[in-house]
């Protein structure tokens, strides 16, 4: 078996993975939404649910909320909720993609009646934030257009900026604007934001607290991951992940799912560019659970992480920059390969009961009765997923 260092351990034991709450609502495509027994009917149920894939694996203390699908009464007793439940409530995310006014724009929108209203949207989400106790706004913006001449995009731009200057001004000092990028859909000629450069020029022209987040399956096929995470550490401006996996487009599948492989070499360049358990750097899961069990899912993506992380941990970086420096180009590969291909999960086992966690968390959960529990006590959930 695989010996796992106490140095490689003890970064291990800091690692942290925000979980969505929409995760563990119901979701599916724009064809149908499936629903789940014991899917949660409010977000304190959503809580309830996330919390159990950090008592499960010790990964995952904080939960992202989404604004409007996770609105409450009382947001200063969701965030007691979460912590009785031994988690805490993270990231808030806007949303802009489900109202009629917005059906052409929202914060780049041309009618200024319509831009206040996605501003002062997040100016809520922010109100929200100091309730939580939550650090950073995270926001995907679903504009652009369809056809060539619809709009002018170098003035959505100008536009853009001005809203996001406008809700940066907004935060606390110790708060984050985080902005995503996605190559395309729902609009398909342009989008506002459609890749790491235009995310990093609009935040840079914000200031320090404004970010780039990088949603693993939020760019064309055949992109190079790493070298982008590479570059946005390098420039200090890499937020947050949001982790999932895609075959073909937005697919919001199981991280690692499709190809562990990237996910291996992302997180290579993470621990390279000192990013990894990095205030400064979040981890959060972006997934859609549509035909599988959510809460499974989620702790099955959250292990997928940590083991790949593990692998990372692995490689010799000094045989790989002597090789480098060599020009050795089999060499530097074979150590990468060696580490990639190391099987590190009967260690994490073992140093998972050692912790006094299971050491098969997804055996254990699925054991534990939770799912049937719920599955009896809810009926009628369809809470704050995707279709909702």
């Amino acid at each position: 078996m695989t010996t796992l260092s106490p140095e490689i351990l003890a970064e291990l034991e800091k690692q942290a993975i925000e979980l969505p709450s929409w995760a563990f609502g119901n979701s599916g495509t724009r064809f149908r939404v499936f629903g789940t027994p014991g899917t949660p009917r409010d977000p304190y149920e959503k809580i309830a649910d996330a919390a159990q894939v950090h008592v499960h694996t010790a990964l995952a203390p904080t939960v992202a909320l989404h604004i409007p699908w996770d609105l409450v009464d009382s947001f200063d007793d969701l965030r007691r909720h979460a912590e009785d439940l031994g988690v805490a409530l993270g990231t808030v995310n806007s949303n802009t993609f489900q109202d009629e006014d917005y059906k052409f724009g929202a914060l780049a929108h041309e009618d200024d009646r319509i831009r206040q209203k996605a501003i002062d949207h997040h100016l809520a989400c922010i109100d929200v934030m100091h309730a939580t106790g939550s650090r950073d706004l995270k926001i995907w913006l679903a504009e652009g257009s369809n056809y060539p001449g619809q709009n002018d995009m170098r003035s959505r731009q100008d536009r853009l900026q001005d809203s996001l200057q406008q809700i940066y001004a907004h935060l606390g000092d110790t708060q984050r604007l985080v902005l995503e990028y996605k190559f395309f859909e729902p609009s398909f000629y342009h989008t506002d934001v459609p890749d790491w450069g235009t995310s990093y020029a609009q935040v840079a022209a914000l200031g320090e607290r404004a970010m780039v987040c990088l949603d693993t399956g939020h760019h064309a096929p055949g992109t190079n991951i790493e070298f982008i995470v590479m570059q946005l550490l390098r420039l200090g401006k890499l937020g947050s992940f949001d982790f999932n996996s895609r075959f073909y487009a937005d697919d919001d599948l199981i991280v690692g799912a499709a190809d562990p492989f990237q996910l291996f070499r992302i997180l290579a360049e993470v621990i390279r560019g000192g990013g990894l358990n990095n205030p400064d750097v979040a981890f959060m899961l972006d997934q859609c659970h549509n035909i599988e069990s959510k809460i499974p899912g989620q702790i099955r993506s959250v292990l997928n992480v940590q083991e790949m992380t593990a692998r990372a941990l692995l490689i010799d970086r000094e045989a790989l920059a002597t090789a480098q420096r060599a020009n050795d180009v089999l060499a530097a590969n074979a150590v990468l390969m060696d580490a990639f291909y190391t099987d590190v999960r009967p260690a994490l086992a073992a140093w998972r009961s050692e912790r006094g966690l299971p050491a098969d968390p997804m055996a254990a959960f699925l054991s534990s009765g939770y799912l049937e529990k719920i599955s009896a006590e809810r009926v009628g959930g369809a809470q704050a997923g995707w279709g909702a």
